[in-house]
Formats: C-alpha cells, sequence, structure tokens
C-alpha cells in the first residue's frame, strides 16, 4: 500500500435514522397477528394482493418530479436515461398499499373480476424527518372494495374491521368501530351556507372538537380564540346563525343510532346530499345489524372527522377504548388503530374513468403495540429445543434426534458451537429461550438412553422451590432414546 494512500475507515454499524431492525419476537408477534386477519379477510371473499416495492412516481400520483427531484415525502430516484430515448423514468417506494391498488385495477381492468376485492400486507416508506414513535419504514394491512358503489360494501368493510380485531384477540367492549359520512358534513356545510373558500378552513376547526370541544370549535369557527400560550387564533368568520348547523353536527351522537341518525338529520335540514348521507348511514346500521355487528362493535358517530377532506361518502374508524399508562404515568385510552372510508377517483387518473372504492387500513404496529399491552401478544413465544453436542464424532446422532422432533412438528435446533463447554450449551439454550435440552454424552448413547433437561421447571425450582421441593421434581430425566419424543411432548404439554 502507498503510504500517501489512507486506510479506508470501517463502516459504522448502525440503523440508518428513521429505520428499525425487527428481531425473532416481533417478526413472530407480528405475522401471527397478520395471519389472524389475513384468516378473516379471506373468509370475507377478499383475495391476497403483493404488489412491488417500487412504483412509478407518476403512477403514485401524489408527488411528481420537479427540474431535480420529485416533491419531499417519498424516495425517489431518476433512472438512467436511455440512449436516444429522452430522459429515464422517475422511480419512488410506495408510500403506502392503496396507489398500487390504483395502479393495478386500471392494469388489469380487464383481467379482474368486478367488484375487485383485495387485501395487502407489508411494508410502506415515508421520505419524512423521524421522530419518537415515527419512522420512515413502517407496516399497512389494508382491505378493499374496488367497483361497487352499493354501501353493503362499506357496511362489510366496517364489519370484517370488528372480526379482524376479535380474531387477533382484542375483546368486545375494548374497541367500537365508528361511522360517519362525508355527504352529511357537506349537508351541514350547505345548511350553514359555507362559500367554497372557506370549506377547508372549516373542516380544519370541525378536526379541533376533540381538543377545544364545542365552545372552541364555536369560536374558531367565528371570530377566534386565544391558544393555550395566549396566541389569538383567527376565526373563520361564519356568524353564530352559521355555526349553529355545524355544532349541531359535531353533537348530534344520540343513545342509539336511531337518535343519532335523527339528529344529523335536524342538522342537515333541506341539504339534499346531507339526506342522501343520513340515509345511506342508515342503511349502514341496517345491514350491520342483520350481519350479527351490534352497537357493542360498531356505532354511528359524527365526531369521527379526520379524513373526511379525503373521502368523499362513509368514512370508518376503529377505536381501542381500554386504558393504559403514557409515558408520564398518565391513564389514556390506547385510541385508533384503523381508519378508512369511501373515496372516489381511484382509477379514474389512469382510465379517465371514476371508479367507486372503499377500504381499511390498520396500522399494523399500533395494533400490535395494543396487544402486548394487553398481554396478548409474545407470552406463548418459546425457543427451539436444543440438542446439545457432548460429542463432535456422533454429530449425525444428534442432527437425528433434532429431525424426529421437526417431523413431529416440535421447533428443535442442534447446538452448533463449540462444544467444548458444555455450560455454555445450556447459557445458549437459556438465551435462545429454549423450552427443552436434549443430552446424551458417550454413557447415556451406550445404554440407549437420553437426558432431558426441562428448562422452564428448572428456572421455576431455581427461583422458587424448597431444597427438599427441588429433589422431589427433578427437572432433568432420564429416558429411553426411543422414549424421547413422547417425554418432550409431555414436557410441552
Amino acid at each position: 500500500m502507498a503510504k500517501d494512500q489512507k486506510k479506508q475507515p470501517r463502516p459504522r454499524a448502525e440503523t440508518p435514522k428513521g429505520f428499525r431492525d425487527y428481531f425473532g419476537a416481533d417478526v413472530t408477534e407480528r405475522k401471527t397477528m397478520l395471519d389472524r386477519i389475513a384468516e378473516i379477510y379471506h373468509r370475507h371473499g377478499f383475495d391476497p394482493l403483493e404488489t412491488s416495492a417500487v412504483e412509478t412516481v407518476e403512477a403514485l400520483g401524489k408527488f411528481l418530479p420537479d427540474v431535480d427531484r420529485p416533491n419531499a415525502g417519498v424516495f425517489a430516484w431518476q433512472e438512467e436515461a436511455v440512449p436516444g430515448g429522452g430522459s429515464g423514468d422517475w422511480l419512488a417506494l410506495r408510500y403506502d398499499l392503496t396507489a398500487p391498488l390504483a395502479r393495478v385495477a386500471a392494469q388489469f381492468r380487464n383481467d379482474l373480476p368486478a367488484p375487485y376485492r383485495r387485501y395487502a400486507m407489508g411494508p410502506v416508506w415515508r421520505n419524512e424527518k423521524p421522530g419518537p414513535g415515527r419512522f420512515r419504514q413502517f407496516y399497512q394491512c389494508d382491505a378493499d372494495t374496488v367497483g361497487s358503489a352499493s354501501v353493503a360494501a362499506d357496511a362489510e368493510i366496517c364489519a370484517m374491521l370488528a372480526d379482524a380485531l376479535e380474531a387477533v384477540g382484542i375483546a368486545r367492549g375494548d374497541y367500537i368501530v365508528r361511522i360517519n359520512n362525508r355527504k352529511v358534513l357537506n349537508g351541514v356545510l350547505e345548511a350553514a351556507e359555507v362559500r367554497p373558500d372557506q370549506a377547508e378552513d372549516v373542516l380544519r376547526q370541525i378536526d379541533k372538537f376533540d381538543k377545544v370541544g364545542r365552545d372552541g370549535v364555536l369560536a374558531l369557527l367565528t371570530k377566534g380564540r386565544k391558544d393555550e400560550s395566549g396566541a389569538f387564533i383567527d376565526g373563520v368568520g361564519l356568524g353564530e346563525a352559521q355555526a349553529a348547523p355545524v355544532l349541531a353536527f359535531l353533537t348530534s351522537k344520540g343513545g342509539d343510532n336511531a337518535a343519532t341518525l335523527d339528529n344529523l338529520r335536524g342538522a342537515v335540514g333541506a341539504s339534499a346530499i346531507g339526506a342522501e348521507g343520513v340515509e345511506e348511514l342508515a342503511q349502514i346500521a341496517a345491514m350491520l345489524a342483520a350481519m350479527g355487528v351490534g352497537a357493542d362493535r360498531a356505532v354511528i358517530d359524527p365526531s369521527v372527522v379526520r379524513g373526511l377532506g379525503y373521502y368523499t361518502g362513509p368514512v370508518f374508524e376503529a377505536e381501542l377504548t381500554f386504558e393504559i399508562l403514557d409515558e408520564k404515568g398518565r391513564r389514556r385510552q390506547f385510541g385508533s388503530v384503523a381508519g378508512g372510508g369511501r373515496y372516489d377517483g381511484l382509477v379514474e387518473r389512469f382510465t379517465g374513468q371514476k371508479v367507486p372504492a372503499t377500504g381499511i387500513s390498520i396500522g399494523v404496529d399500533r395494533l400490535l403495540a395494543a396487544l402486548r399491552a394487553k398481554g396478548l401478544a409474545g407470552s406463548e413465544e418459546r425457543g427451539p429445543v436444543v440438542v446439545t453436542v457432548m460429542d463432535r464424532d456422533r454429530m449425525a446422532d444428534y442432527q437425528a434426534m433434532a429431525s424426529e422432533l421437526r417431523a413431529a412438528g416440535i421447533r428443535a435446533e442442534v447446538y452448533l458451537g463449540n462444544p467444548k463447554n458444555f455450560g455454555n450449551q445450556l447459557k445458549y439454550a437459556d438465551r435462545r429461550g429454549a423450552p427443552v435440552a436434549i443430552i446424551q454424552g458417550g454413557d447415556e448413547a451406550a445404554r440407549g438412553v437420553v437426558q432431558v433437561k426441562d428448562l422452564i421447571l428448572g428456572a421455576k425450582l431455581a427461583a422458587e422451590a424448597s431444597h427438599e421441593e427441588w429433589k422431589a421434581q427433578p427437572a432433568q430425566t432420564e429416558v429411553p432414546r426411543a422414549g424421547l419424543l413422547a417425554e418432550v411432548k409431555r414436557i410441552l404439554g
């Protein structure tokens, strides 16, 4: 090496900012949860769909290339130009699972059944500033029906979502699927005589209802109010008479669905689009009841306002109602884990024709965190049975033992490290969370027996039992080699 040639620095062994690594239990718990959800979606007649992680920026639609690079929000790059063919395409990692669905529905519209019902699960990427609990790569779990304008499709999505939450272990009473309708809000805005240029501002103030309450929203819709810091926030400029239908809409939740629907009819007044939205909600409530989804599982709730700027009809949100302790030790409800609704224009960008669609997206990481908070994930996770190695020359015998256990559906492995220190093998089994260790030295092999060590019982006895109890319940037993499988099955229960 030349003297002036600098030694290359070693790469830093660290995960890029905003990304994370998933190890054994994390992957297993997520897969178990998603498998249970997939079974529910499959049972409802939805087909799985896996699309490429990369789409053209043109197909993604939201983010278009400028002079240098696509707008912030996606991980994008430009392919090399083809000689004589102009500049190369801009490509990007998908930022959700809906944009790829739009492309698939347009590209294969002559091959797919209509309506097309699909579910999709997988990672998505956002090129955003990372923060606590905010990552640039995360999992989504979607189910959509494309090509049906019937609210029966919306009702089915809500029922399916309730079934999926129960399938992963969330009990009735610990969740509620809440349903609203953008058409009702449009009717309210019409009844309030809100100008088109005021509509977005009104939507923003409605979205603050949970935080500032009725009086706070009234102030924000009219003359404005001071926030917690003392700064004054300008109001939209509506008169109090104009604000009245909006407030009636936000406070129209009744004791049951029938009462809520009556209150909403009053809030929309003579608006035809508002009356249409209320009627759609009434149909959804009736269909849910027919499917056995009562008000303890799904309910009409006008306070669902997030996403109303995007959706064109019914909107849904699944909220977990049990309490957890936050990072400051305060009790609070867990909150939303899924959201969705009906939207137009999914395929229109590709075909020029409106295609109705409705769907739901579950926040995979949030739902998994909820299961862990309830003790419903990870408690059953255990490592493989570990076959220890007492004699290197008898490795084939140890592999045969592991193969016999695997053939019976038992997770098992042979220790493949340095077998010289037997204590290290047991430490390895402990780190793997192994429930059982198999031991056979030369003496045991000559007598045709094996030692089966119950590591779970051993750890429990070591921590809790007296010497007499420990002697009465030995955690290690000797069995004939032919009885190995039966003994392991007994220990595993």
